[in-house]
């Protein structure tokens, strides 16, 4: 059984920083893909990073590139998503994702579908 556990979220000030992590376990294949998506209300889920288990590319929405950075611990099965600068239309709920990889192709996608397993999310929200 695949079990997804976003934690790290809460309140923080304009500018301010986060680190949202995701404990992660039962995956059944060895390599897959890792995403974070987010959603605020009366919005849809909106991918804003990805990458393949094993590290390496990191693929960022332009609402986030260059302010989130996106990381995985495999070892300890740990999804990770540092957040900086951030901007009261970051607040949303924050959802981790995993899914599965083809080999030699990448994990660039935002299209939710292509993620199986998610998390309960957590909140973030950025005041002004």
């Amino acid at each position: 059984q695949v079990q997804v556990a976003e934690s790290g979220g809460g309140s923080v000030e304009t500018g301010g920083s986060l680190r949202l992590s995701c404990l992660h376990s039962g995956y059944p294949y060895l390599l897959f893909c890792t995403g974070w998506f987010r959603q605020a209300p009366g919005t849809e889920r909106e991918g804003i990073a990805t990458m393949a288990n094993t590290g390496g590319h990191a693929h960022y929405s332009d609402s986030v590139k260059d302010r989130f950075a996106i990381a995985h611990d495999d070892a300890k099965r740990t999804l990770y998503l540092q957040m900086e600068s951030l901007k009261p239309e970051d607040s949303g709920m924050y959802y981790c994702a995993l899914g599965p990889r083809t080999l030699g192709k990448s994990c660039d996608s935002f299209e939710p579908d292509q993620f199986t397993f998610w998390g309960q999310g957590a909140q973030v929200t950025v005041s002004s």
